[in-house]
């Protein structure tokens, strides 16, 4: 099982490690492990076998995951197509509650046209709400509630 993300956390600071050790400790390759030593991992020495001090590679992959992050503007989106943030298309969303204080807001790239979201807090939808237009869609009404009788005549 090798994994895309490596999970930092699960390495020790005071503790050195060979390319093998990382290897299994992170479910990476170790030919994963050689090509981060390639890229800057700093070792221990050039001795064999390659050692390399816990903290130096938790630094290692928090910079590397920090490089790929995208962050995102207030009245911008992430479209998961585009691989970048975006403002919506026509400046409009919709607000879809999730709980009573989150919810996610949906609206379209300008580009692709693939539907784009973004959880927010509804104290910091103030925000947005002046860059971007936003709908709150309302819950249909319940049947008891309608003054119009319902067509369905299969009760008779």
């Amino acid at each position: 099982m090798v994994k895309r993300h490596p999970n930092h956390r699960r390495v020790k600071i005071h503790r050195s490690y060979t390319v093998e050790e990382i290897a299994s400790l992170l479910f990476s390759h170790k030919n994963t492990v050689r090509e981060w030593i390639r890229c800057g991992l700093p070792t221990i020495d050039s001795g064999r076998p390659k050692m390399v001090q816990g903290r130096e590679l938790i630094t290692f992959l928090q910079a590397r995951r920090e490089r790929k992050r995208r962050h995102c503007q207030a009245d911008q989106m992430y479209c998961v197509r585009c691989h970048a943030p975006k403002c919506p298309a026509v400046g409009m969303v919709d607000y879809l509650p999730i709980t009573e204080k989150v919810g996610n807001l949906r609206g379209l790239c300008p580009d692709c046209c693939s539907i784009m979201h973004r959880c927010v807090s509804l104290a910091k939808i103030g925000q947005i709400q002046g860059k971007i237009d936003i709908t709150f869609p309302q819950a249909l009404r319940h049947l008891r509630e309608t003054s119009q009788p319902t067509v369905n005549s299969d009760l008779k």
